[in-house]
């Protein structure tokens, strides 16, 4: 079973020559007033009023921003202007007050044995320990072997190498 279907829906059907209904509307809405207002007022006067009613008319009736018709842009600036903006934050429920933690024994916090104490410093420095590791500059061996190889410096100050790729 096929189906014809329907192209160009975006596209709002010409109804009155070729302005759709709504821009057909807009623009008696701007000449309407205008008609009645030159049997009304002095001719200058009515000149001024009629340039201004039509220019909102047509602006209404053909005018875009950013893909969307004036009147959507009017509706949703009006709509933001009119609602309150006034934000309050009520919390739920009170905060939880956690247990404190059991303070650990001095003892415990401290590493007595060497290789506990060597342990903590490997882990903790980047500084070469003294008598265990040697000084030298570790990452100078790198930098011999070529361009392959560059040794930088990390935000937090450490040195470290890393293989350099060119693309090109």
């Amino acid at each position: 079973m096929q189906f014809q279907v329907p192209q160009f829906i975006d596209v709002a059907p010409k109804i009155i020559g070729p302005l759709t209904i709504r821009q057909f509307l807009y623009v008696v809405a701007g000449v309407a007033p205008a008609f009645i207002l030159f049997f009304m007022l002095a001719f200058w006067l009515w000149l001024i009023i009629t340039a201004i009613l039509l220019s909102i008319a047509v602006a209404l009736a053909f005018g875009k921003m950013n893909g969307q018709p004036l009147t959507r842009i009017a509706f949703a600036a009006f709509s933001y202007f009119w609602q309150p903006r006034f934000y309050l934050w009520k919390r739920a429920e009170e905060p939880v007050e956690l247990p404190a933690l059991p303070k650990m024994p001095e003892e415990a916090s401290k590493p007595r044995t060497p290789i506990r104490e060597l342990a903590f410093k490997i882990a903790t420095t980047t500084r070469p320990i003294p008598k265990r590791e040697k000084a030298g500059n570790f990452f100078a061996a790198f930098r011999k072997r070529g361009d392959d190889i560059e040794v930088f410096r990390k935000t937090t100050g450490e040195r470290a190498a890393a293989r350099r790729v060119d693309y090109r």
